[in-house]
């Protein structure tokens, strides 16, 4: 647990499970600087349209990315989404009662639901789970823990990642900060700006602003590279809260300090993204493509993308089966990404917008394919490469596949992360509701 945080998760009864559902996150020592990543989705639900305005109303900033936060709250079992004014006026009182039972400005929350599409929040419930979950918050690592919990839905594992990086200290001297984060989703996940629910939390000081613009080209490489069933959440938000608490001095944008943190929240983001893929719905096999030789990065992100969102290619990888060919279809047919995410990744504006949806390039005269480290075809030594597929089958009965192409064009890299698809997945999402 970062310092600057307290955490808790209990069962407050909106899931009739009776798991935990209802988690919350409260700072220690005033408003943390906040930045999020939100569904691109034209349904987008109460908690999202919520969050948005508090992050404007604390910061003047119209696109809802960045503001102040003292509490964040999540109720799992509900999305809350579809559902109308009522939904909104119900997402706003839940800000309400957390903002009186701490203390603090209701604009000062942020707001995460997950769970089925088009329900109202049990608002009794919730207030007696919130008057409950405030007084036993705590700032150690099983509180953290615990609002993690709260967090899932159909995930099998509880999705919590950690890590530190050293930054100067206000009087140069070098301070260690921590950079944690917590994520739930294993279903209705596919690349649009989130794809699922998470938190992460950092003792570093950063202006909020400052903080989005870690956050934006993270999420673009990392959870904007999951897919696990093709279809994108009406709830996907990504939060990071920073405290100050550690000491450190105030990270600016585009310094040194700002690449360190930069690089922990992307690699917490990459950790959680590839525990998401590994615990799919029914999966049994996470899948990483890894490409290299594109014409750049964006390029690369394409194909990588395409091949793990492949219904296909997941099919195959379930079956153990070094099926090249649907990796190479699924190749030819990768497009670049939306222009936000292009642009999130480093792109400028313009050129963003003029390549969105455009076929990334692939050339089969001189594409590679390998299939968990057997290569499988060469385009420049006539394409299809005579392999031991008993021994590649048996190289994909693994807890993690690696399809790795070398597009042979240029010096572009990237990857994305996806699972199988099985009967399972089926069977869990056929009676979801009932």
């Amino acid at each position: 647990m970062p310092a600057g945080f307290r955490a808790g998760g209990l069962a407050a009864g909106i899931k009739a499970s009776g798991r935990p559902d209802l988690a919350v996150i409260v700072t220690t020592g005033g408003p943390a600087a906040a930045a999020a990543v939100f569904t691109p989705n034209a349904f987008a639900a109460a908690p999202v349209k919520l969050s948005r305005a508090h992050l404007t109303a604390t910061s003047s900033d119209p696109r809802g990315g960045f503001g102040w936060a003292e509490a964040i709250v999540s109720t799992s079992g509900s999305a809350n989404a579809a559902t109308g004014p009522a939904g909104e006026a119900d997402q706003l009182e839940v800000g309400r009662l957390l903002s009186n039972a701490i203390g603090i400005p209701v604009t000062r929350t942020l707001h995460l639901s997950t769970g089925v599409i088009g329900t109202r929040l049990p608002l009794e419930r919730v207030a007696s789970g919130l008057a409950a979950i405030v007084p036993i918050l705590s700032d150690d690592d099983a509180a953290l823990e615990a609002a993690a919990i709260a967090l899932r839905t159909t995930d099998s594992v509880t999705k919590i990642a950690t890590t530190t990086v050293e930054l100067p200290g206000t009087d140069g001297r070098p301070v260690t900060v921590t950079v944690s984060g917590i994520a739930k989703g294993v279903g209705m996940i596919h690349p649009r700006m989130a794809t699922m629910l998470s938190v992460i939390l950092t003792d570093a000081a950063a202006a909020p602003g400052t903080l989005w613009g870690l956050l934006r080209p993270a999420a673009a490489r990392t959870w904007n590279q999951l897919s696990v069933d093709g279809d994108t959440s009406t709830n996907d938000t990504v939060f990071v809260l920073a405290s100050g608490a550690s000491g450190a001095a105030p990270v600016e944008a585009g310094s040194a300090g700002a690449a360190r943190l930069g690089a922990a929240i992307e690699a917490i983001a990459r950790d959680l993204a590839r525990q998401q893929a590994a615990d799919g719905e029914g999966a049994s096999t996470l899948i990483t493509a890894t490409v290299t030789g594109a014409r750049d990065d964006a390029e690369a992100r394409a194909v990588a993308r395409a091949i793990v969102s492949s219904s296909l290619v997941k099919a195959a990888a379930h079956g153990r089966d070094p099926n090249w060919g649907r990796i190479a279809g699924a190749a030819g047919n990768a497009r670049l990404a939306d222009a936000a995410v292009l642009e999130a990744a480093g792109l400028p504006t313009a050129e963003a917008a003029a390549r969105a949806g455009s076929p990334a390039t692939v050339d089969a005269t001189i594409l590679r394919i390998s299939i968990a480290g057997h290569l499988v075809y060469d385009g420049s030594a006539g394409g299809p490469v005579t392999f031991d597929r008993a021994a590649a089958r048996a190289a994909m009965d693994a807890p993690e596949v690696v399809i790795a192409l070398d597009l042979g064009l240029g010096s572009g890299a990237g990857e994305a992360f996806g699972c199988d698809l099985t009967e399972a997945y089926v069977i869990e999402n056929s009676e979801y509701t009932t």
